[in-house]
């Protein structure tokens, strides 16, 4: 009996941690916000993949946003804010899509053009135009003179930690230079591929004279955050991915973030059971 009440004590005390963090976390949002970085890959009703979202679900999302005031800015934006405190507008919001897949054309782009967005779309140069999915060079520069950012996901979306220091270096001048050459623009953002990084990565990414790394480490970006490391909030996973938890993720970034830190830890320590009770939107 002893047992089961210390149970129902762990649970409730959980129960009691998680509105606190909510709680906080509401107050963070109105007054300490930071600067939310969406971060999606795929936008289609035919994949049915961790990495993919509906149209109807991401036009319910975009829709969310205009409604609520949200204004969408680009990496430089961002980059000024962080490192020299230059204003922003009232409520910014950085929309990034990765690997560059052909329904970010069909699907995602007249979405975000209906409510005034644009986006930053990350892309595996390698790819472009050579695989069916994803998209072309044509398809590209049309959304680029249509004011969305392309940026650098390397050339072929190795894991950078587990590459040598040449191939680092090749995966990351390479695609960018790929880049700057049919744009005509110059291209100074990298996202990790898999959102892996180590600090010989991050040098490597400093040399080859990128200004700033996204990550996919899940929070928002703050005036101390540091530019090779950026956070972002992840807006995929399937058909789990509804509305709502776009909402909890967004207006609750930073009591998630503590709940995720707080189940590893429990996990570290070994407190399996406990930390399969933590529910992480």
């Amino acid at each position: 009996m002893l047992h089961i009440a210390a149970k129902k004590v762990i649970l409730y005390g959980i129960i009691i941690l998680i509105c606190i963090l909510f709680g906080l976390s509401y107050i963070a949002f109105n007054y300490f916000q930071g600067v939310p970085v969406l971060n999606y890959h795929q936008i289609n009703n035919e994949d049915h993949n961790v990495l993919t979202l509906s149209d109807t679900e991401f036009e319910a999302q975009i829709n969310y946003l205009s409604q609520e005031g949200y204004n969408g800015i680009s990496p430089d934006q961002l980059a000024d804010y962080l490192q020299y405190g230059k204003q922003l507008p009232s409520k910014p919001i950085l929309i990034t899509l990765d690997d560059g897949y052909k329904d970010n054309y069909r699907v995602a782009y007249p979405i975000l053009q209906k409510y005034h967005f644009t986006a930053t779309i990350f892309v595996i140069t390698d790819f472009i135009g050579h695989y069916g999915k994803y998209l072309t060079w044509n398809q590209i520069r049309e959304m680029s003179d249509n004011g969305f950012s392309f940026e650098d996901h390397t050339l072929s979306h190795i894991s950078l930690p587990k590459a040598s220091d040449e191939e680092i270096r090749n995966q990351l001048v390479k695609s960018r230079e790929a880049l700057e050459w049919q744009l005509g623009k110059k291209v100074e953002y990298l996202a990790y591929p898999g959102g892996e990084y180590d600090s010989r990565v991050i040098q490597l990414a400093k040399e080859a004279g990128y200004r700033a790394a996204f990550t996919v480490n899940f929070g928002r970006d703050r005036i101390n955050s540091t530019l090779y490391t950026l956070n972002r909030i992840p807006i995929f996973g399937g058909e789990s991915h509804t509305f709502f938890r776009f909402w909890l993720r967004l207006n609750f970034t930073q009591a998630i973030n503590a709940l995720q830190n707080f189940k590893a830890y429990l996990l570290k320590e070994g407190d399996i059971t406990i930390a399969g009770l933590i529910y992480i939107p």
